[in-house]
């Protein structure tokens, strides 16, 4: 393999993609003092108060240490709390503080700001091509993941803006879910 070859290999894209993006965002969001992981946090528990934290890492396909640490984090800075679930005692729900929401209503436009400079390059086709790839992508290999993503809404209502921009397209089946929230294998016969 050749250097061309392994600057052009996708995972090697992605991996540097994804570090630009998160330069972008924490360049765009310095001013109030959150990093992707936490403004996905913050995101989620604005729409979903008192998510439990199990749930709360599928929603953002984070593994529970990822989760457990950047909840640590935002709860010493009085953005969130954790307090035992009405639910079940074994799980800590998750909600956000005043002073979380405010935080959160200050970073939505640097948020969109860091998104908008992230897809800069890109003419609006190239942009709406890109996210198709991307979650075809993140689909077809979803089984490989080290941690689940699982989204709050159904798959359905999910609309990406990808799908707001295109004609409607057929989706293909998902395999089944097990409990982990991992694809299940193909039954075959």
């Amino acid at each position: 393999m050749t250097l061309k070859d392994l600057y052009q290999r996708p995972g090697f894209l992605l991996r540097r993609t994804h570090q630009i993006s998160a330069a972008v965002f924490e360049t765009a969001c310095a001013s109030v003092g959150l990093t992707p992981a936490q403004y996905g946090v913050l995101t989620v528990l604005a729409s979903e108060p008192g998510l439990d934290q199990t749930r709360l890492a599928r929603a953002l396909a984070f593994d529970k240490v990822t989760v457990m640490r950047v909840c640590k984090g935002l709860e010493e800075r009085g953005m969130i709390e954790r307090r035992m679930s009405e639910h079940s005692k074994r799980q800590m729900a998750v909600v956000l503080t005043p002073a979380g929401k405010k935080l959160l209503q200050r970073a939505r436009g640097p948020a969109e700001q860091a998104y908008q400079r992230l897809l800069s390059p890109l003419t609006l086709t190239q942009r709406q091509q890109l996210i198709e790839i991307l979650e075809t992508l993140t689909r077809g290999l979803a089984a490989d993941a080290r941690a689940p993503f699982v989204p709050l809404l159904p798959p359905d209502l999910v609309e990406t803006p990808a799908e707001t921009a295109t004609a409607p397209k057929v989706r293909a089946a998902r395999k089944p879910r097990t409990n982990t929230g991992r694809s299940a294998p193909a039954k075959r016969g």
